[in-house]
């Protein structure tokens, strides 16, 4: 598999990464970090003294030095210590010696930032090892270990073979077995998915990497990773091994980012600079080749929330009149249809963090005389209008309902559900946690049966699909 080609892992598992930064708090370079954001929101046309965005360069600074923490950090210091002697693991028989199989840690969540475009990615990640030597390690190590490399500017091959070379190196086992299910957020196309309502949402891989044992694709001991992981999701046949044709998780290397990419133009040259300066403060080269065209990506990225006149494109939808296309469902309450309009994904970025959320936006409205039911055409432009903004779920929920509510006679429901990355990237770091918000006017502000016979409506996120 050829994950202990690079001597330069040996340097770094003794004695970390130098990048002159400080070991915990944000330093000298949070500073620079902080004057960096402040460009990019100039940039996207923002008042960085407006209530809500005055502290956000300092939340983004610590927020990527809290992602990058495993430059600062040294895997000698996890492992040494956590290895304990256990009788029958030499090399006699079996893997390693009888009493001494096949060891595995499954279902690691771990979060990255991608090398790419500085968007971050989720990592489901499975660590095996074959005990060697009379000694085991404690399993949290695996985990910690595993987190070093994830907690850096990362791709998932060179995520899998540093975090495989690590463990090699650091415990001297038989071999090391690591199996990366990846997943990172798409680049929404503004432009289609204003009608598009089947956008892919998400970019997905599993990459693999191997050394001792393992160091053979084809060997028998990855039959039993494999069978110990059938119940996870795993396919062989779609893993990644190194050596094979090279994939790229990020989308903004694709063609239709690409494409969409062309439609943004230029890029401000002075925004493209600010992340540079943002890489290095973390302790990396920007000149790296994989860095080079970082910046310039995710500056394209960030443009999709442009503060700009973004108003002429919602009110060309509103003036073009109200469409009576086919709702999603209607829900009967008392005699009189609940019109619901289900699962309208959205894409947003929140200003608090500079890092992206996303899910879904469920939509009911009792339809008063003289108004006819709203096309969901037009309901999927305003989410995107309000969604294509620097955001917080609370005020977006607002938004949408009091745009639609004049429009379909006052009693409207809006719920959207949506998953946070400064939920997973900071903090509490809590994998697979959502929020949901509510905004009701008219009749449902008042009537709790109502509400509650739309919100029975609205699918779990298993049945409807939602990541």
């Amino acid at each position: 598999m050829g994950c202990l080609d690079d001597g330069r892992f040996a340097v770094e598992i003794e004695n970390g990464v130098s990048n002159g930064c400080g070991e915990v708090g944000l330093g000298n370079d949070g500073g620079a970090i902080e004057a960096a954001v402040k460009v990019l929101l100039e940039g996207l046309g923002e008042d960085v003294n407006r209530e809500g965005l005055r502290k956000t360069p300092l939340r983004v600074a610590k927020a990527l030095r809290e992602g990058t923490r495993g430059y600062r950090q040294k895997v000698k210091d996890i492992v040494q210590g956590a290895l304990f002697p256990e009788a029958g693991l030499d090399n006699r028989v079996g893997h390693a010696g009888g009493a001494g199989g096949l060891v595995i840690v499954r279902d690691l969540d771990l979060f990255s930032y991608c090398e790419s475009c500085l968007l971050p990615f989720q990592v489901k990640c499975h660590v095996g090892y074959v005990p060697s030597g009379e000694r085991v390690v404690g399993l949290s190590k695996l985990s910690r270990v595993a987190d070093v490399f994830a907690k850096r500017l990362q791709e998932p091959q060179r995520l899998a073979d540093e975090v495989c070379s690590a463990l090699h190196q650091g415990i001297k086992p038989a071999g090391v077995a690591i199996i990366l299910q990846c997943t990172h957020i798409h680049f929404p196309d503004i432009e289609s998915v204003f009608l598009d309502s089947n956008h892919q949402g998400w970019a997905k891989i599993l990459v693999s990497s191997g050394s001792g044992v393992f160091e053979n694709k084809n060997a028998d001991v990855w039959a039993d990773f494999f069978n110990l992981l059938k119940f996870r999701g795993i396919n062989a046949d779609k893993i990644h091994f190194r050596g094979s044709s090279d994939p790229c998780l990020c989308p903004s290397q694709s063609s239709l980012s690409a494409k969409v990419s062309s439609k943004i133009g230029p890029v401000n040259p002075a925004m493209v600079t600010a992340v540079a300066s943002i890489i290095e403060s973390l302790g990396e080269d920007p000149l790296r080749e994989e860095l080079i065209g970082t910046p310039s990506r995710f500056v394209k990225w960030l443009m999709n929330f442009q503060n700009s006149n973004f108003d002429m494109k919602l009110n060309g939808f509103l003036c073009g009149g109200v469409d009576s296309l086919n709702v999603n469902e209607e829900v009967n309450f008392n005699n009189k249809n609940i019109y619901c309009e289900l699962n309208i994904p959205f894409w947003s970025q929140c200003e608090h963090h500079l890092l992206p959320f996303h899910g879904v936006v469920h939509i009911g409205y009792l339809m008063s005389d003289g108004f006819n039911p709203i096309g969901k055409s037009l309901l999927q432009s305003i989410v995107h209008f309000y969604g294509f903004k620097l955001q917080v779920q609370e005020r977006l929920t607002r938004q949408i309902a009091e745009t639609i509510s004049p429009l379909l006679g006052g009693d409207v429901i809006v719920v959207v559900e949506a998953s946070h990355t400064c939920m997973i990237s900071r903090g509490i770091e809590k994998f697979g946690s959502s929020t949901a918000t509510i905004a009701v006017l008219g009749r449902f502000s008042t009537d709790p049966t109502s509400r509650a016979s739309f919100l029975q409506s609205i699918p779990s996120p298993t049945s409807s699909g939602e990541q």
